[in-house]
């Protein structure tokens, strides 16, 4: 079954604010929530649905990718397939623990709801913290993207312990509290009443069991602190400020689970003569009057090196010259932008007497100045600069 818009989802429209777009995502996960549909299979989907779709929506890449491309967006924003919590993405736990927040008192877990085998008892599994780091990229590097091995320092697993912490990975005792099961349950008062819901054991934090002696090496942490080389690679297009993730190359979780993810800020290095617009770059080139009247052959900066351009005879300020291609690729690599190379003639500050009697004697030249027609044909090339 096509998959549906996530606007629609929701119930708002395509210029939904941020502050609509959590009130309306709370309404549809309160009217779906497990607590309040036990047993609903509709609901429940419907509960993902709506997590899906906010997921997208509230994150302003996610969502400026969404637009762009619809459900063609691919996992974490970027184009190629679809994503979905209810095809091997999130499980319901794992919507809980990212929008617990929004649904207040009574709904930051599992609730009340039970799976096909009976009331869900997984344990949530822990999950190491991310690293963010920032790479300084040029021009040139963003236009072809680049492979980056770097040094850092992160949070792996302690191999002693194997990662629990206990000594030797073994010194562990059943959790008095849960009895090794790692859950307990409790009644919680709701805006449906009193309800029953299965919690994640608050001593042994899930495991069922506790650690009777922490390992020496990592003081019970399970995880220990070490320099790794770490190889990703960075596509072309990439804009100032852009996070590139590379997913599980974070810290290691404290006492087992999976790694956080490398959050790779992109620092944009500026170039000394060319501007950059979106994926094109912008050139501002000085031409000298002799130049600018008679023509001539002029070398431009380009992002990969120089290019020879030649300038007609008569060019005008503010005449606008194109190098189709020079710019930058999209990052969904749908083509790649152009160099604009914006005309401007520097007219002399200081004369000296020599200079001024040639120039005296153009004054008066009938092509010296410009025709009613060629005033009209200036300035309309140069009206979108004030409008």
């Amino acid at each position: 079954m096509a998959k549906r818009d996530y606007y629609e989802v929701l119930g708002v429209d395509k210029n939904a604010t941020d502050k609509e777009l959590k009130s309306a995502y709370r309404k549809m996960a309160i009217k779906y929530h497990p607590d309040r549909n036990q047993g609903d299979k509709e609901a429940e989907e419907k509960f993902k649905e709506a997590a899906e779709a906010y997921d997208v929506l509230s994150n302003p890449e996610k969502r400026a990718k969404y637009d762009q491309f619809g459900h063609d967006m691919g996992p974490q924003g970027f184009p190629g397939g679809g994503y979905s919590y209810s095809s091997g993405g999130m499980s319901m736990e794992d919507i809980f623990a990212h929008f617990g927040d929004i649904f207040g008192g009574g709904f930051g877990s599992m609730g009340g709801f039970e799976s096909a085998g009976g009331r869900s008892q997984r344990r949530r599994q822990r999950r190491g913290s991310d690293l963010r780091i920032k790479v300084k990229m040029t021009l040139e590097d963003i236009s072809k993207g680049v492979s980056k091995t770097l040094k850092i320092p992160t949070l792996v697993k302690d191999e002693t312990c194997n990662g629990t912490g206990a000594k030797d990975g073994t010194a562990f005792a059943t959790c008095n509290t849960c009895h090794g099961t790692g859950t307990v349950n409790r009644v919680q008062q709701t805006m449906f009443g009193a309800m029953q819901s299965t919690a994640t054991c608050p001593t042994c934090n899930g495991e069922g069991k506790v650690i009777t002696e922490n390992c020496p090496h990592c003081h019970g942490e399970g995880v220990v602190k070490k320099e790794q080389l770490v190889s990703f690679n960075i596509p072309a297009g990439v804009s100032d400020g852009q996070v590139v993730t590379i997913p599980g190359r974070g810290n290691a979780a404290l006492h087992g689970g999976v790694n956080g993810d490398l959050l790779v800020v992109i620092e944009e290095v500026k170039h000394p003569e060319l501007i950059r617009d979106g994926n094109d770059v912008i050139y501002n080139l000085m031409l000298d009057i002799p130049t600018a009247t008679l023509g001539g052959a002029v070398e431009v900066p380009t992002i990969t090196g120089r290019a020879r351009l030649n300038i007609a005879p008569g060019t005008q300020p503010g005449k606008v010259l194109r190098l189709r291609g020079k710019g930058l690729p999209s990052t969904d690599g749908y083509g790649t932008g152009d160099e604009l190379i914006n005309v401007m003639v520097y007219i002399p500050e200081n004369l000296n007497a020599d200079e001024r009697q040639k120039i005296e004697a153009l004054r008066d030249a009938p092509d010296m100045k410009p025709s009613e027609s060629v005033k009209q044909r200036i300035f309309s090339k140069l009206r979108h600069i004030f409008d």
